[in-house]
């Protein structure tokens, strides 16, 4: 949103600024500007120079002269004028975040601050989807991260940004910047109230242990009654500051009579700390202050741990959004030696680009001039460098790694690989699996249950010894809490995602990593997907008065809109020759292509295809062409059969590895193609793979998969082009694609390997299958943990800060069990 004529700063002068707007400090890697009175302002993130651009566009720059104070940082810096003016509700404005899907309907991608427990998440899906014109509300708990989707007709997204308000959270547009914003902020406060709830546990600790060592008559009442008043003062900001969001966030969700995961624990910090306030003033029974002080700093350093743990675990995805650098060197003129630095925001496709070594190559493109290596490994899990030479494809993210490079670009922004990386990775991660909402829905159950048996303990123990009625009711409370259970499963598929990714397996689907891990019969695509789909042109038969060449120009031309291998090795073979114009093209998908050229009609496809619209059987030579392997394709006009393409291709070298472990994991495989019968079998038997099945249309491949399922115990994935078979892909239990070319934004499967490597496959089976293991551990662990601990709590046995360090351990150790799934195979 930088204006053209804002100046913009040559050197780093203004490093370590706050945000003129809101007050935060200001990245240094950041670029945002806006003017304000004639000077150049600098803002902290796309969010807050947008506000204030609109701002300043609406004649409302005396906010900035007249007010006294910096906005809370939890609240979106907006003047009431402004906020009237729906600014989330601008178009320019939710350029960034907003994905129109069709004439009215929207979607946008929010992070969500204040969740704190699975609760917290449905609280929020069930509200935010009761609002009307909202059809889609999905929170991931894991990385805090929403996808909404609703009808612009019947509601705005303000709308939907107070109605989450309302209910005690905030929602902003997602950016990178502005997650690491609120990471940042969520750890700073946490580390605040950890230090005072430490602090006040060890200045109490101090009062309380010469009450436990001092015999019968050696302190007296008026030492005791002292010490109580001095451990009540020292509790006091442990209670009103440390433990303020357990109350805050109970209150909420009573209110809205509903119950999360900080009611137990509320409920018990602040009865024990009420008895022990009562017990003071009056002089007699019990106090708990240093129960509840150890409680709370060991329920908060476990939180604190496990958000650490969490925030490394979501990482991957916002490493994608912070890798693009700021600023690029475009050229002023090519050929030339000129250049400038400009914001990598204001590139156009058609921009030529200079690259030094070491730099990132700031947008897709194509190399023009220079030879060198780019390491796109963050982007595709390989490795090693990839060479890059004068007219091949450069990918914005990688790394150039030996050579300066001279693109020239082609897609930037939205339209970027990386950026449809991104969106899939998103759209992947605010979907819920069906193995989470059984644990979201397991988590509410248990806490009803809780409450329930901490207060028939309670009222049993007040008839047993009432002195330990209340310690008794606490500890029941807080050592059952099911944290552990809501985090057991969100925690382990964030991280098997982020650590498929970085292996260049991306999952776009939220249930793609159990289905996966449950599949027991493989069902593969031949061209593209077991060979390398590179096919080449190895004989031609002329069958009329046409020679070679002049079919192969005629082949080329038909072909020349399809995204099909074939169709890119028939335009190969016409070796760069000119091809006349195609009217009245009529593609029939699995099938061929129908076209006019010079006003003639022209069939080019399956030999039955072409066969059925000439009205001739088939020439003898078909049967020639299939017996020596690869792929027959026709060429036919109104006067008959003008002639045969034979086409070959060879299988990846990595497929034999992948086939063998699924028959070694005895898998069930199978390969459907629309090539023909005998190739498709060839293939088949090359490769170990028991049942193939050629000549099939996309038609034909979907029903036979619906067969299959058929069977309760079949888990079908289909392996196949994420683009051309989209409907054979939807109707696998679990689909996977090859990932290459510029079509990753269109592609409709589940998985994506962006290796285009098949071992990738095999090394995704191994990871899901430990995630759903680990996920198993976690729930096991949670069910044994909240079994075991309750009945000992309830005969007296856990003490208030011991059901404190095993409310907080198990939570703790659900998710450092997950982050064991960071730890990669190691790649053959």
């Amino acid at each position: 949103m930088n204006s053209p004529d804002l100046a913009l700063p040559d050197t780093p002068a203004d490093e370590g600024q706050e945000c003129y707007h809101c007050g935060l400090p200001v990245p240094a890697e950041t670029r945002h500007y806006v003017k304000i009175d004639g000077r150049a302002r600098r803002m902290c993130c796309i969010g807050c120079e947008a506000v204030a651009q609109s701002i300043v566009d609406n004649g409302l720059t005396d906010y900035y002269r007249h007010r006294d104070a910096m906005p809370e940082p939890q609240k979106e810096a907006l003047p009431a004028e402004l906020q009237e003016l729906g600014l989330f509700d601008h178009p320019d404005f939710q350029k960034s975040f907003v994905q129109p899907l069709g004439e009215h309907e929207r979607e946008a991608s929010l992070i969500l601050e204040g969740i704190t427990c699975a609760a917290c998440v449905w609280l929020n899906e069930q509200h935010v989807s009761r609002q009307p014109g909202v059809s889609l509300v999905e929170i991931n708990y894991a990385t805090r991260r929403a996808r909404v989707r609703w009808d612009e007709r019947l509601i705005k997204l303000s709308g939907i940004l107070a109605a989450i308000q309302a209910i005690g959270y905030r929602a902003y547009p997602y950016d990178a910047e502005r997650s690491e914003q609120i990471a940042q902020r969520e750890r700073r406060s946490m580390l605040w109230r950890v230090f005072v709830a430490g602090f006040g546990m060890m200045q109490v600790m101090m009062y309380a242990v010469p009450a436990y060592i001092a015999g019968e008559g050696e302190m007296g009442p008026d030492i005791e009654l002292m010490m109580r008043w001095a451990s009540l003062l020292l509790t006091l900001p442990v209670v009103l500051y440390s433990a303020a969001p357990f109350f805050q966030r109970a209150l909420r969700d009573l209110k809205l009579r509903r119950l999360g995961m900080d009611v137990p624990v509320a409920l018990g910090v602040g009865s024990a700390f009420l008895a022990s306030v009562w017990a003071t003033l009056t002089a007699g029974g019990e106090v708990y202050f240093d129960s509840v002080t150890m409680f709370v700093f060991f329920l908060l350093c476990g939180r604190y741990l496990e958000m650490l743990a969490r925030q490394k675990a979501v990482r991957g995805v916002e490493e994608l959004g912070k890798v693009i650098p700021a600023f690029a060197e475009r050229m002023c003129a090519w050929p030339g030696q000129e250049s400038e630095r400009v914001p990598v925001s204001q590139l156009a496709p058609g921009d030529v680009l200079r690259v030094r070594p070491g730099e990132v190559i700031p947008a897709d493109g194509v190399v023009v001039d220079g030879r060198s290596d780019a390491n796109e490994s963050l982007l595709t899990g390989e490795s090693r460098p990839v060479p890059k030479t004068p007219g091949q494809p450069v990918t914005g993210g990688s790394i150039n790694v030996s050579s300066p490079l001279v693109i020239r670009v082609e897609h930037v922004g939205d339209t970027t690989r990386l950026a449809a990386i991104r969106r899939l990775m998103e759209r992947a991660s605010s979907e819920k699996p069906r193995i989470a909402q059984q644990s979201d829905r397991v988590a509410v159950v248990f806490i009803v249950t809780l409450l329930a048996l901490a207060s028939v303990t309670g009222v049993a123990w007040y008839f047993i010894d009432p002195d330990r009625a209340l310690w008794v009711f606490v500890s029941v409370l807080v050592v059952a809490c099911p944290c552990a259970l809501s985090l057991a499963t969100p925690t382990a598929l964030t991280v098997a995602t982020d650590t498929l990714a970085r292996m260049g397996v991306l999952v776009t689907r939220g249930h793609a990593i159990e289905a996966l891990a449950r599949a027991n019969h493989f069902v593969f695509d031949k061209t593209g997907t077991l060979t390398y789909g590179r096919m080449t042109l190895e004989e031609v038969r002329p069958l009329g008065d046409r020679d070679a060449q002049a079919l192969r120009v005629l082949a080329a031309a038909l072909e020349q809109g399809s995204e099909h291998p074939i169709a890119e090795g028939l335009r190969q073979a016409a070796g760069g020759a000119a091809l006349p114009a195609v009217d009245e093209i009529v593609a029939e998908t699995g099938q061929g292509v129908a076209g006019r050229i010079a006003g003639r009609a022209l069939w080019i496809g399956r030999p039955e295809y072409v066969a059925a619209h000439i009205g001739q059987a088939l020439p003898p030579e078909v049967a020639e062409f299939e017996a020596r392997g690869g792929s027959v394709i026709a060429l036919g006009g109104e006067s008959g059969w003008l002639g045969l393409f034979r086409l070959a291709d060879v299988a990846r070298a990595e497929a034999p590895q992948l086939t063998a472990k699924l028959a070694g994991e005895r898998a069930a495989m199978t390969v459907l193609s629309g090539d023909t019968p005998a190739v498709v079998s060839a293939l088949a038997q090359d490769l170990a793979i028991p049942e193939a099945h050629g000549g099939m249309t996309p038609q034909g491949k979907q029903e036979f998969i619906a067969g299959l399922q058929r069977s309760p115990a079949a888990v079908v994935a289909m392996v196949g082009d994420g683009v051309n078979d989209a409907p054979v892909l939807a109707q696998a239990h679990v689909s996977v694609a090859m990932g290459g070319g510029t079509e990753l934004a269109r592609n409709q499967a589940d998985i994506v390997l962006l290796s285009e490597n098949l071992a990738g496959l095999g090394r995704g089976m191994d990871v899901a299958r430990r995630t759903l293991a680990i996920i198993r551990q976690n729930l096991w662990w949670s069910f044994a943990y909240n079994f075991t601990s309750v009945p000992l709590a309830m005969i007296g046995l856990v003490t208030p800060w011991m059901a404190g360090i095993g409310m907080a351990g198990s939570s703790l150790l659900v998710v450092l069990n997950a982050l064991r799934l960071q730890r990669q195979p190691r790649q053959d």
